[in-house]
């Protein structure tokens, strides 16, 4: 981890949690006024053998069973606030850290940074929640009274004070080595879960891959020892904690037997009341409970503790956005000046000092070989990589300079492998909003040629789908795409790859779509290998090993560039099919 990157996101953390001081500091008070009527108890054991049983008073009995539970009840009630309190402190933390942290882990995962963390960056922030809500976090605030409570025994005698001090630093150091020897199994035991998670959401994702190619059974295999080594470090991580939980709770039983045992023989010398005996046995229960509960608890305090230096490096390696000014719609005048990019992860530019410029109703085809950089400089175009050097001006202003999901809803994208959400058709059409605008998704849905599809189905643009489902054949699923990429009336249009799952009525329902867009004035990138998607190209950009090879109308740079001048121009000439 890098320590700077840690510090940052420690930092952003330590902001979030700040917002909720002042219900800590009233849990604090909360948990003085709790302790400090756990003296009830002693105090009243005290007082009925001391007092009661020596005067046989029934009213001293009734008045003082009275009073207990009266301090009883109110005890339960500030137990039970303080528990309120601090479950809305966790449900405040991860509220306010829940959309930063979802659009960390969405922007980590593009740009292939923190990967580990990003995976599992939701369940860090339910982990820290749960920490904040739970017995283990109390204890810590009822640890800061425990020296109260060692003083009421010290004061019925000092042996037993003694006592209860030794048996507090022995169960301690249990603590201590709980927290030394169950740290590295707790890890093991959450790196192996991720990898036997990780692995069987890869092989439900390619289910029909698995089950076409007969990989059903070595695909279980790899799983199940996947999840084997998971379960083994688990029982490891269970078995380490159990044992110490264990040893507390039976030394904890111990110290207070022994307690009683001691306070008897105080009693026979003559130096210890009966009431103090027993009062002194409760008061050192109550004095190493948090204790006790800190090691019972451990897992999720050391769970919640990954979480949190999980967080701090995600969120140190994803800055938050700054605010930006909101810009009026943009005009569809695109210019790329001198862009380099490198993908996320590699050292290699896949794009070099790459210019042009677009003006509004043009349509771009960028061809070239594979691995030439054109998928590239699609998510370059849509924002989803910036470009290491160099600007992509939309307007004149930089894509930097909008906000992500304003620079969205003026730009849209058909990538190379089209996925449908959980949802229904028109969901997906509107992008997931949650108040879909259905005349724009008709109109959408009608400029894609996709609306009598639709139509055609089981429940038109009610129908459910999801990304598991074959109901949707390929060529289907990528018209819907186009829809989605089309819904809002963006003014940038960018196609990777579009008809690689169409059939040559697809093709030519894209060439109208891309038509229209060009007498709305709209732009459009088309990124292909098919001769047919540059038909309705009016300019013509040709990337070679991530360099432009050439850029100009379309006509020109197929005669310069392509030897098969003429068979080129017969499969794009009017009503040209599918090559």
């Amino acid at each position: 981890m890098s320590t700077e990157t840690s510090v940052r996101g420690r930092a952003e953390l330590a902001e979030t949690r700040k917002k909720s001081r002042s219900l800590y500091w009233a849990v604090a008070v909360f948990s003085f006024f709790v302790n400090l009527l756990m003296l009830t108890g002693p105090l009243y054991m005290l007082n009925v053998y001391d007092r009661v049983l020596s005067s046989r008073s029934f009213e001293t009995l009734l008045a003082l069973s009275v009073l207990v539970a009266f301090l009883y009840a109110m005890m339960g009630i500030l137990d039970f606030v303080r528990g309120r309190v601090m479950g809305r402190v966790g449900a405040r933390f991860q509220a306010d850290l829940d959309r930063r942290v979802f659009g960390a882990v969405l922007k980590a995962t593009t740009l292939n940074r923190a990967p580990r963390e990003a995976a599992t960056g939701l369940r860090d922030l339910e982990s820290i929640q749960r920490l904040i809500t739970s017995p283990a976090l109390m204890a810590l605030f009822d640890l800061p009274w425990v020296p109260l409570f060692f003083f009421g025994i010290f004061i019925f005698h000092p042996l037993m004070g003694v006592l209860a001090i030794v048996g507090a630093v022995i169960l301690l150091i249990v603590a201590l080595l709980n927290q030394f020897m169950s740290r590295k199994p707790l890890e093991a035991a959450n790196a192996a879960s991720f990898m036997s998670n990780q692995l069987g959401t890869q092989i439900r994702s390619e289910s029909e891959m698995v089950h076409s190619l007969g990989m059903r059974g070595a695909a279980f295999d790899r799983w199940q020892l996947a999840r084997g080594k998971s379960l083994d470090t688990a029982i490891d991580a269970a078995d380490t904690s159990g044992t110490f939980t264990a040893i507390t709770k039976s030394f904890r039983l111990f110290l207070q037997s022994a307690m009683l045992g001691l306070g008897a023989y105080l009693v026979l010398i003559n130096e210890l009341s009966p009431g103090a005996m027993i009062a002194g046995s409760i008061l050192l229960g109550r004095a190493l409970a948090p204790v006790e509960q800190l090691v019972g608890q451990w897992a999720v305090f050391q769970r919640g503790r990954e979480g949190w230096r999980n967080l701090s490096e995600l969120l140190g390696q994803v800055p938050a956005d700054g605010q930006r000014t909101e810009l009026p719609k943009p005009l569809a005048k695109l210019v790329a000046d001198q862009i380099s990019a490198v993908p996320p992860g590699e050292q290699q530019a896949a794009l070099r000092n790459v210019s042009f410029a677009v003006s509004p109703g043009q349509a771009v085809g960028v061809i070239g070989p594979s691995g030439a950089g054109k998928s590239t400089l699609a998510r370059i175009l849509t924002g989803v990589w910036s470009p290491a050097v160099g600007k992509i001006r939309l307007d004149g202003a930089a894509l930097d300079q909008y906000e992500p999901d304003v620079l969205g809803q003026h730009v849209g994208y058909l990538p190379q492998h089209v996925h449908l959400f959980d949802g229904t058709i028109k969901e997906n059409i509107a992008r997931m909003s949650m108040a879909p605008d259905d005349a724009k998704v008709i109109v959408a849905a009608k400029t894609a040629d996709a609306h009598e599809m639709i139509l055609k189905l089981p429940d038109g643009y009610d129908t459910r789908v999801s990304s598991s489902t074959g109901r949707l054949s390929g060529g289907q699923i990528q018209r819907i795409g186009l829809a989605r990429a089309l819904y809002g009336d963006p003014v940038i249009v960018v196609l990777d790859e579009p008809n690689s799952n169409l059939d040559n009525d697809g093709s030519l329902a894209l060439n109208k779509a891309i038509k229209a867009l060009k007498a709305a004035g709209k732009v459009v990138f088309i990124m292909a290998h098919r001769p047919s998607a540059i038909q309705e190209c009016d300019l013509l950009l040709v990337l070679e090993n991530g360099t432009r090879r050439a850029f100009g109308p379309k006509d020109a740079v197929l005669a310069e560039m392509v030897k098969n001048h003429g068979e080129i121009q017969r499969s794009t000439g009017k009503g040209g099919g599918v090559s």
